[in-house]
């Protein structure tokens, strides 16, 4: 009878491992978009969001700005984010097998960090077949669904397909409905997380306006903050610069400084980021109980050397 009491500890050792990596793993709830869960070690953990790194061959110096774009990401692997939240763009063009290859190369020093991806319109650029295989080749804890929710302690992640959300009957959002009506209790910041912004001081003509499906979802963001004690976020990307509004006590942060040819700004006199020309940049996120700090982090090259600095910064409390 020795033999079962001996078997018993590695079998509860066993059953514990399962238990954290189904946990930690994609779940399939109803409509097929995984929720992600994990919990951070310890308070305060810090997170990075940026997007449109347009990822090519380095040749390429028109889209995309090779020696900014690896010092940036040269520069988050030195912050050891829990996470990294990358707001679209991934790369060039996503049929492209080469620019996929060039991102593998490239965020090699991002190995063993936690990614939340979303696609934009240049991940699915060309072959949108082709590039959704690149896409999800690389991301296999997304089953394939192009939205999806994950819980990082109190920090409650949406990432959004901003182009599926054709309006309040899609699918993506009676989604998106279902989850900001039924946020986890240990929530105290929901980070909402597309490519498009709801908000923006860029134009078609010298960038890219706002969509009327964005600017919708913001409506809705802020008719669900009314009844929320948990904070929202948008970050977004695009538009190739930093800016940051609020409108009905949700914050907007367009952060599209991650190496893509840069688009200007005519700032506002209200604006809380009013720096004229070029942002390269990160935002770097703190998450305590509670409460949440955002720094920009800013990229300004001097000769061939990267400087860094903070550029912006908020505090939002639950």
């Amino acid at each position: 009878m020795s033999q079962p009491k001996a078997l018993l500890p590695r079998f509860l050792a066993a059953f514990i491992l399962i238990a954290a990596v189904v946990v930690a793993t994609a779940a399939r709830p109803e409509g097929g978009a995984p929720s992600l869960n994990f919990q951070p070690a310890q308070y305060p953990f810090k997170f990075v969001v940026y997007g449109d790194l347009r990822e090519t061959d380095p040749s390429d110096i028109k889209d995309t700005d090779p020696v900014r774009r690896k010092a940036l990401i040269d520069k988050i692997a030195d912050e050891q984010p829990a996470f990294i939240g990358v707001t679209g763009d991934l790369v060039l063009t996503g049929s492209n097998a080469s620019d996929w290859a060039q991102w593998d190369k490239e965020t090699k020093a991002w190995s063993g960090l936690q990614l939340f991806p979303i696609i934009g319109n240049h991940d699915v650029r060309s072959d949108e077949s082709a590039a959704l295989a690149n896409f999800f080749k690389r991301f296999p804890q997304l089953n394939n669904s192009r939205y999806y929710a994950a819980q990082y302690g109190n920090v409650r992640v949406l990432g959004l397909d901003s182009d599926l959300m054709v309006d309040d009957h899609s699918p993506e959002m009676q989604w998106l409905t279902d989850q900001f009506n039924n946020i986890p209790a240990a929530t105290d910041f929901v980070l909402v997380l597309l490519h498009h912004p709801s908000y923006t001081r860029s134009n078609d003509q010298t960038g890219h306006a706002a969509r009327p499906q964005e600017h919708h979802l913001g409506g809705f963001l802020e008719e669900k903050q009314k009844t929320m004690k948990a904070r929202i976020v948008e970050v977004a990307g695009h538009v190739h610069n930093y800016e940051r509004y609020e409108h009905g006590n949700v914050t907007y942060i367009v952060s599209g400084g991650a190496g893509a040819s840069p688009y200007p700004i005519e700032r506002g006199p209200d604006d809380f980021y009013k720096e004229p020309g070029p942002t390269y940049h990160y935002c770097r996120f703190t998450s305590s109980k509670g409460r949440l700090h955002m720094e920009t982090v800013k990229l300004e090259m001097k000769g061939d050397q990267p400087s860094w600095r903070v550029a912006d910064s908020f505090d939002l409390t639950k």
